[in-house]
């Protein structure tokens, strides 16, 4: 199968980006983005003229969404990554890989791996796509959007300055959720959280019982607390580790469906999709059990979490 490095030049991680391009055998194919959804258009196209093919998405989580929305219109094609973004949080889900090993990229074997597909209703028109990783609504949502406007500090950092200024507004959602057709929430909240993966944010494991092979989304729902008590949960949160404080339940309701419904009860809300920020009136989520051919890059000589990605990624 012919392999298609899809690289984002404006991607986080510009010396990462120059490196990778310099190691790209001859063998492989080249495209280097040009605006916002130019990598689902040029997969289309490629598939539509040339066949299926592995597209690696050489950028951060906004790339792979880019790409895997084109493979999964391609019977046959399959996707992959080079984590050069920002965040990279959807790769944070697989162990014993090396992701930045073009060759490994290249020649490994895919896996299939679930996808969110979402429908969302604004103005009268309906729109969808999937989601590789996570969904986020209210807090986390913003914190995304206010990351978007800090270009001018780093990486990871970024992140926590946004949640730092989030914190000062405390701006929720009041919305009205619904899971397998049944209302679980409806009123105020912090955030919540629709999961296909475990990681948003740069490496925050917030839904550490998600899992992007158990044909599952995996909810969190984040009462309205106080900034006091939400910033006393923060780095347990941000480890994965909430879920073991005793009645964490009042505060945090988790649950796994097949499908749910967010539905905001003032007109419109914004909405996150692996990175990008949407608007909406209302959404509907669907589980697309292992639809996604996913090529994983494992690391045959050692077993444990690969400590090269890992520590490129900040882990």
């Amino acid at each position: 199968m012919k392999t298609v490095f899809i690289i984002n030049k404006n991607a986080g991680q510009k010396k990462e980006v120059e490196n990778l391009i310099r190691k790209i055998p001859e063998t492989a194919e080249v495209y280097f983005t040009k605006c916002k959804g130019d990598a689902t258009r040029f997969v289309k196209e490629y598939c539509e003229n040339y066949g299926p093919a592995r597209f690696i998405a050489c950028g951060g989580d906004g790339t792979i969404n880019e790409v895997v929305n084109g493979v999964l219109s391609c019977d046959g094609a399959e996707s992959g990554v080079v984590p050069v973004g920002t965040g990279n949080d959807f790769v944070r889900n697989f162990s014993d890989c090396d992701f930045f090993d073009v060759s490994l990229q290249m020649s490994c074997e895919s896996q299939e791996v679930d996808v969110i597909h979402y429908t969302s209703y604004l103005n009268g028109r309906e729109t969808g796509g999937y989601g590789v990783n996570m969904f986020n609504i209210g807090f986390d949502c913003n914190v995304a959007d206010k990351k978007e406007q800090l270009t001018f500090i780093p990486g990871t950092l970024a992140y926590f300055v946004s949640i730092f200024i989030n914190l000062i507004a405390k701006k929720g959602a009041e919305v009205k959720i619904e899971t397998d057709g049944e209302c679980v929430h409806n009123g105020k909240l912090l955030l919540t959280s629709v999961a296909n993966g475990c990681y948003c944010g740069g490496g925050i494991k917030s839904n550490p019982l998600s899992h992007i092979k158990n044909g599952l989304i995996n909810v969190n729902i984040v009462k309205n607390i106080s900034r006091l008590r939400f910033i006393s949960l923060l780095p347990k949160y941000m480890k994965g580790t909430h879920i073991n404080i005793k009645n964490i339940e009042k505060i945090i309701a988790v649950k796994m469906c097949d499908e749910i419904t967010v539905t905001p009860l003032n007109g419109k809300m914004k909405f996150c999709v692996d990175g990008e920020i949407l608007s909406t009136e209302k959404i509907k989520f669907e589980i697309k059990p292992q639809k996604l051919k996913f090529a994983v890059p494992k690391r045959k000589e050692h077993s444990g979490y690969d400590t090269k990605t890992s520590e490129r990624l900040g882990v």
